[in-house]
């Protein structure tokens, strides 16, 4: 028999080492509720609907208020479109009133992520994909096939492609985390890059259907379930075993282990109480990963085993590098291209001291240009673009080029587009009025298109938004350091940019007396000053400015004579101080600010006449 004691310790050490990911591991497979679905119970939350005001839609029905987006879709899938479409429209204002009575950062009312949060609950995204079927085919009859094949399909794709393979991928990130110092968040991606996702959801529905077939006999389910324990393993390790081996490898691992595997999880036993007596928060916080690490070296000591016993499919065990670490010759051999920018001295900018090496170290900021800061910029956009590589060559993550399924082929080509580099001060003052501007054409164009009016956006009169231009301009600078990392640069942004306009808000409804943008009705929004749809957009445009945007803007600026740039920055400077030192006087507050309502509050104020 094996030693429990021994592998839970080994447990707790790699839990320890990766709790982060061995968590996020777990709590992603309880949310797609593959496994651990039951421990979210302390966050779930019974919300009373919001007393709901006389003459409202749903006032007095009590029946609407149980109703909901599967209610809907019955509606429609019974061939009620008409009732469906109704009850849609009702969920959808009763939403839209308890979200404003209740929490206003929950709104409801306004922008695109608030739509999107309606359609999904009321239903109304199924309605307009029924009607634009009906429109179609011009059949009722056909229409519903054709609602239900393409509902079936969404949900058996969604169950095939994710639920039905996540576990899989789940027990890969626990196994390259016992003998590896990281585990890289790519590593959840593993059979995409080897090309392997489809064959290894087929296996597991083949697992599946077996398990279901078994459990229709009397104790046949309960004995088959232990023996197919350990093929999530297996493909994990081998995702390009067959189905048939594999189902045949884990009868064979567990012959013998049926009881043992049993008792093993009866020693968790004590864990599920604690469970209970958190409403499952002990569970997420611990012992769900605690639980998979000790199975994990299960399947390791039974892996052992097999191949000891020389079972023949034990032979597709073949992950050599995923149990014990790779030779140095076999990572040079590998990594010699990664290896080769390591071993190259680094470049450094040795002729900047004092303030200047400040600037240009912590801020990306170069007062003035050199050759030798383009041969800095080349060298570190190639250091960053074989970091994550670096740690593999290392010994310190697993060596994915040595995974025996080699992984898809990236197409190698020279990059021109540097976003590890410096900026200049007169490129950034270009770069500021060139964002200010795309700022105020983007708001300009918004309002044009969606309600057909001209609204002048900002305080001041001039073409440009500065907050656009400031918030660039930090970005760049302020953000300097999180450029080699994308998520963090992402997550950076998006809080650099709540900061600078909650503040400017604040500001201005301070100074000025007014508000010049109000975000109540959104959802997620704080105190009508930030939203997450705008936070979320700020992101992808901070990173879009990042590595595309001003790498390619900032080349350009410097083809051009400083003759011509520096007149050009001081111009636009001047017009700027001018437009700001008017505006702090006679801000504007004309039409386009505080008279000005959408079209959609124009259309419901006449229908309220």
């Amino acid at each position: 028999m094996m030693n429990r004691k021994i592998m839970k310790k080994a447990a707790k050490r790699n839990l320890k080492k990766h709790y982060w990911i061995f968590l996020a591991a777990c709590l992603i497979a309880a949310f797609l509720n593959v496994e651990f679905s039951g421990t979210l119970s302390f966050a779930q939350v019974n919300v009373e609907p919001a007393q709901e005001a006389e003459g409202s839609p749903s006032s007095g029905n009590t029946a609407f208020k149980q109703a909901g987006a599967w209610d809907v879709m019955n509606d429609i899938l019974s061939g009620n479109e008409k009732e469906g479409k109704q009850l849609s429209e009702q969920i959808r204002q009763a939403q839209i009133q308890q979200s404003g009575q209740a929490n206003p950062a929950f709104g409801r009312s306004r922008g695109v992520l608030a739509q999107a949060v309606n359609s999904i609950t009321s239903g109304s995204l199924f309605v307009t994909i029924a009607s634009a079927v009906n429109g179609m085919v011009k059949s009722k009859e056909v229409a519903l096939l054709i609602l239900i094949g393409l509902s079936m399909t969404l949900m058996l794709g969604f169950w095939f492609f994710i639920t039905n393979v996540y576990t899989v991928i789940s027990r890969r990130i626990f196994l390259e985390g016992r003998n590896f110092e990281s585990v890289p968040i790519q590593r959840f991606l593993f059979l995409f890059r080897v090309r392997k996702w489809t064959k290894a959801a087929w296996t597991m529905l083949v697992k599946y259907i077996y398990e279901f077939l078994w459990s229709l006999t009397v104790i046949g389910g309960i004995i088959k379930r232990y023996s197919y324990y350990m093929v999530p393993y297996i493909v994990a390790e081998n995702p390009d075993i067959s189905a048939k081996n594999a189902i045949r490898l884990s009868r064979k691992m567990m012959n013998g282990h049926k009881w043992e595997c049993f008792v093993f999880e009866l020693s968790f036993l004590g864990w599920s109480m604690l469970g209970a007596v958190t409403m499952g928060l002990s569970q997420v916080l611990y012992s769900n990963p605690y639980r998979v690490a000790s199975f994990t070296e299960y399947y390791v000591t039974l892996r052992k085993m097999a191949k000891e016993r020389n079972i023949p499919e034990a032979q597709q065990l073949n992950d050599i590098y995923l149990y014990r670490p790779a030779g140095r010759e076999a990572l040079d051999l590998a990594y010699a291209d990664v290896i080769a920018v390591m071993e190259k001295p680094k470049k450094e900018i040795d002729d900047l001291k004092g303030i200047r090496k400040f600037f240009a170290d912590y801020l990306g900021i170069l007062l003035f240009p050199s050759a030798k800061e383009r041969e800095y910029e080349e060298d570190q956009a190639e250091r960053t673009r074989i970091f994550a590589l670096q740690r593999a060559v290392e010994g310190k993550c697993y060596p994915s080029r040595l995974d025996p399924i080699p992984e898809m082929a990236k197409r190698q080509k020279v990059e021109t587009v540097h976003y590890m580099r410096h900026y200049t001060v007169w490129s950034l003052i270009l770069l500021f009025f060139i964002f200010s501007c795309i700022g105020w054409v983007w708001e300009v164009s918004l309002h044009l298109v969606n309600d057909g009016e001209f609204v002048n956006r900002g305080v001041l009169h001039g073409p440009w938004l500065p907050i656009y231009g400031s918030g660039g301009v930090l970005i760049l600078t302020v953000l300097n350091k999180f450029r080699k990392n994308p998520a963090a640069e992402f997550v950076a942004i998006v809080v650099l940019c709540g900061v600078v306009e909650y503040f400017t808000s604040y500001y201005l409804e301070v100074t000025q007396g007014k508000k010049w943008w109000d975000y109540s009705g959104y959802f997620l929004n704080l105190n009508g000053r930030i939203c997450a749809e705008g936070l979320l957009v700020f992101g992808v445009g901070g990173m879009a400015i990042v590595y595309a945007l001003a790498p390619v803007l900032d080349n350009f600026i410097r083809r051009q004579k400083l003759k011509v740039v520096i007149p050009a920055c001081l111009v636009l400077l001047g017009a700027y101080v001018g437009d700001a030192a008017y505006s702090s006087e006679h801000p504007n507050a004309g039409k386009g600010i505080t008279d000005y309502q959408s079209r959609a509050v124009r259309l419901d104020t006449y229908a309220n006449k």
